[in-house]
């Protein structure tokens, strides 16, 4: 379809080629900065994401728990009862377009999906029931020591 005088493909052509083969990264599980609103600069997990959108939210959007509050330092000296304490986290459940979430690189193998469902959303008593197991859930793992830059405080 291009002239012979021209070896290689015009831009033009090599863009149309590519369009629409853009590489879906944002994927459950995986670990996200939530950039906007009154969660901004918290961490959150994707639980379920929505690329083509529906019909209520036409754009790309994630259902994502995160972390209200980040569990503080805890060492073991401390009493059972303190350590307990510094390790409790608030957690948040939320839809967010996919503009106001940056990616990183790290993923959270933690199974939310029962717990925090797209219907969990709908009215204020199953939310706060979801937000219990997710807190439960995401208490259990900090505990267990594994993914310890999911529950550091982003400073800055």
């Amino acid at each position: 379809t291009s002239p012979s005088f021209l070896p290689f493909y015009s831009r033009a052509e090599h863009e149309n080629d590519r369009e629409g083969t853009m590489v879906k990264f944002l994927k459950a599980n995986k670990v996200v900065v939530v950039l906007q609103g009154r969660y901004a600069g918290k961490k959150a997990v994707i639980v379920k994401n929505y690329d083509e959108g529906t019909s209520s939210r036409p754009y790309g959007h994630a259902l994502v728990c995160g972390l209200a509050t980040y569990p503080r330092k805890v060492t073991k000296k401390m009493p059972k009862k303190k350590q307990d304490k510094h390790s409790r986290v608030k957690t948040f459940i939320k839809t967010v377009n996919y503009n106001h979430l940056m990616p990183t690189r790290y993923t959270l193998d933690v199974d939310l999906k029962a717990t925090v469902t797209p219907d969990a959303l709908e009215n204020a008593t199953k939310k706060t029931a979801a937000r219990k197991e997710a807190k439960k859930v995401l208490e259990e793992r900090f505990k267990t020591g594994k993914s310890r830059w999911f529950f550091t405080r982003l400073a800055f």
